[in-house]
């Protein structure tokens, strides 16, 4: 669930930023992947981003860049947080 999460949130977050930047973008696939230690503590997460697009080269980068300074969820594990069950 927690790569999901990040996948699904740079798929949202891959429309959103690119309707904002003028960027058209056909279609937008994306993996996430990772591992978790003996502890079941994840030891990172990558995704991958494939767009269908027939935007210059140098306008999907940018709309890369800004997905993954932006992105809620990625920046939330990035930073790292408590997590504590509630009485």
């Amino acid at each position: 669930m927690l790569h999901l999460s990040v996948a699904l949130c740079v798929l949202n977050d891959t429309y959103r930023e690119a309707e904002r930047l003028g960027v058209e973008v056909e279609g937008v696939a994306v993996e996430a992947d990772g591992n978790f230690d003996d502890e079941w503590r994840s030891t990172g997460i990558e995704y991958c981003v494939t767009l269908d697009s027939r935007a210059p080269v140098e306008a999907l980068e940018r709309l890369g860049a800004v997905i993954d300074e932006v992105a809620e969820i990625p920046r939330a594990v990035r930073a790292g947080a408590p997590v504590r069950k509630r009485i």
